[in-house]
């Protein structure tokens, strides 16, 4: 049983039948996506490109924010997780950051994508960002309430996801 809208049933242009409100609705997430998906991707290379950050003590390394924010944070359990092995945690930020940010700059499982990159946003801010005081001038907390639109709504324009979908219709012959 299935409910609920699907939004990629729709044409992808106007074509006499809808109005400037229909084309407006549809691409509304299109420069959230972009915003994100070329965030996360930098954040990524900057930090697998930072020799400085991917050690586990020194100035500016992942072992060292850690450490620095370890008593402050809402989960210390969690920033001692990450203690045990500091550069393997930087790597699997790093990585998680570039594989969240292409997903969703191309909208390949963009759902998926965007669940990852909301939980990379939520363990930062439980854990980095969580003694910003006031709590708004974490931007972690931001970027986890950015990622909730495109986790409930995926890409449903210039996406693969919608390439394929429309490609599997297509060879079906209806919709599906």
């Amino acid at each position: 049983m299935t409910h609920g809208t699907r939004m990629d049933t729709q044409t992808p242009y106007l074509d006499g039948d809808g109005n400037w409100r229909d084309t407006a609705t549809r691409y509304a997430l299109l420069p959230l996506r972009v915003f994100l998906g070329v965030t996360f991707i930098y954040a990524g290379l900057d930090k697998l490109t930072n020799s400085d950050f991917m050690k586990a003590s020194g100035a500016g390394s992942v072992g060292e924010t850690m450490r620095a924010v370890r008593d402050s944070s809402a989960i210390p359990a969690l920033v001692d997780l990450s203690l045990k092995n500091p550069v393997g945690f930087g790597y699997a930020i790093a990585f998680g950051e570039l594989a969240v940010g292409i997903g969703t700059l191309i909208g390949l499982l963009a759902r998926i994508a965007a669940l990852g990159g909301a939980l990379i946003s939520l363990s930062l801010w439980l854990t980095v960002s969580w003694q910003s005081n006031p709590y708004y001038y974490g931007n972690d907390l931001a970027y986890l309430m950015a990622w909730l639109p495109l986790v409930l709504a995926g890409a449903s324009v210039f996406s693969l996801d919608a390439a394929l979908r429309a490609r599997r219709r297509q060879r079906t012959g209806g919709y599906r």
